[in-house]
């Protein structure tokens, strides 16, 4: 085991931790702060692996666009910031269909990439332009999406924060 293995698992760790408690927490603002330090340890993961374009799309978009935007629509739609009697659930149900999914995502990885081999030299000779082309060749339309998908959340939190005039219902 060497030391970026060693690391990759520390970081996993507290990525796997912090998710565990954006889900388990019942304050809605603790739970995106605790979104951010997970989204933080997936940018580590990727700084570790070498990754470093991935790491700072991970923390501009994610850690801070979409945390932000988050929190904002928590304050926006007037959601209770404190503890919260209506999230107390019957948790079982939720763990079986999270570890399910969990599995069946590993499964279906395991088996998609099983006979995939990178090839190291055309990794360490491709750059930026590699990178640059095939994103704004394959993944336009899904970040595109994404982006109409982030305005229509941002413009819902607002409509639905707006007060109704006296008489209005």
């Amino acid at each position: 085991m060497t030391a970026v293995d060693a690391l990759v698992g520390a970081i996993g760790l507290v990525a796997i931790g912090a998710g565990l408690m954006v889900v388990t927490t019942r304050h809605v603002v603790r739970a995106g702060l605790w979104l951010v330090v997970s989204l933080g340890a997936v940018a580590g993961l990727y700084l570790v692996l070498a990754a470093e374009l991935v790491a700072w799309v991970q923390v501009l978009i994610y850690v801070g666009a979409v945390v932000v935007l988050l929190l904002f629509a928590v304050m926006l739609t007037r959601a209770p910031v404190g503890a919260s009697d209506d999230l107390d659930r019957t948790r079982w149900p939720a763990v079986l269909v999270g570890l399910g999914s969990g599995g069946s995502l590993a499964v279906l990885l395991v088996r998609a990439f099983r006979d995939v081999y990178v090839d190291p030299a055309r990794v360490e000779t491709a750059g930026p332009e590699l990178m640059g082309q095939v994103l704004f060749s394959r993944w336009v339309l899904p970040f595109e999406v994404l982006s109409v998908l982030l305005l229509a959340a941002l413009v819902g939190a607002i409509v639905m924060s707006r007060r109704t005039p006296e008489g209005e219902s």
